[in-house]
């Protein structure tokens, strides 16, 4: 399994952007993915990630709901410019939100809109060979008001937008907390999937913590032959480094596998 950190969840502001990446490198990951680009040095950072010999897994497109129809030009207009940044970073991925409702637009109203800007999105990254990745969130926790709570709705979604540079972010947190029945959603839609990300639950802390087995899901998307990243995208009150390293002896070996995973 190939894992991602996600710099802006771990550390949380707590030293800068570069330290971050550093100590990523020293606790033996390969690869790190953020959430807004646009408000960082990306030159600085394609630099050293270069230097650390590290890896950008993904990042975020610029916020616009692209459920509203009048805001779908500054979506489009945001996506080319975050695919700009993707080709600077080396990256494949590009993370979108399928926004928030409003109680001035209907649900249909806002999905034929989605529908209708994923699809315009997708030309672009077809041409420019990247992924564009929709993720369900959940709305009883962290994101009330959240269009895309299902990973079932996220896949016959893809369905809908048949391009196959559409897939799914399956956000392991969220889905457990909206759905449950993780290993079986995952495996039978494996091939819908573009990146996983992942924290405890409840609390959305260190991967060990709650109730979730990762060792068994991860196992379970190991044995699938997916290739592509699991983001640590987890909150914690440890320092970092620590964390990291933590979850990382955590991970590193599946006895029922019989395999280092990391």
């Amino acid at each position: 399994m190939k894992y991602s950190i996600c710099i802006d969840a771990v550390f949380q502001n707590r030293g800068s952007f570069l330290e971050a990446m550093k100590l990523v490198k020293e606790c033996g990951y390969q690869a790190f993915e953020f959430w807004s680009w646009w408000d960082k040095d990306i030159d600085s950072i394609v630099a050293a990630k270069e230097d650390l010999g590290l890896e950008v897994a993904t990042f975020c497109t610029k916020f616009a709901n692209p459920g509203d129809k009048t805001l779908q030009k500054d979506f489009i207009t945001g996506w080319k410019e975050t695919v700009d940044t993707a080709k600077k970073l080396d990256t494949k991925a590009i993370i979108m939100q399928a926004g928030y409702q409003s109680e001035v637009i209907s649900y249909k109203e806002h999905r034929n809109s989605l529908i209708e800007t994923v699809k315009e999105a997708s030309k672009i990254a077809e041409q420019e060979d990247v992924t564009l990745l929709i993720e369900p969130l959940n709305t009883l926790v962290d994101h009330k008001g959240y269009h895309m709570w299902s990973s079932l709705d996220a896949f016959e979604f893809c369905d809908q937008i048949n391009n196959p540079k559409v897939k799914v972010l399956f956000d392991i947190y969220h889905q457990q907390i909206m759905e449950g029945n993780l290993i079986s959603n995952i495996t039978a839609n494996i091939d819908k999937i573009g990146h996983f990300h992942a924290a405890g639950c409840p609390g959305r802390a260190e991967l060990m913590t709650g109730e979730i087995n990762y060792r068994n899901v991860i196992l379970a998307i190991e044995l699938t032959g997916y290739e592509g990243y699991l983001g640590l995208e987890y909150m914690t009150k440890e320092d970092p480094k620590k964390s990291l390293l933590e979850t990382k002896s955590y991970l590193q070996h599946n006895d029922r596998l019989g395999l280092d995973l990391l």
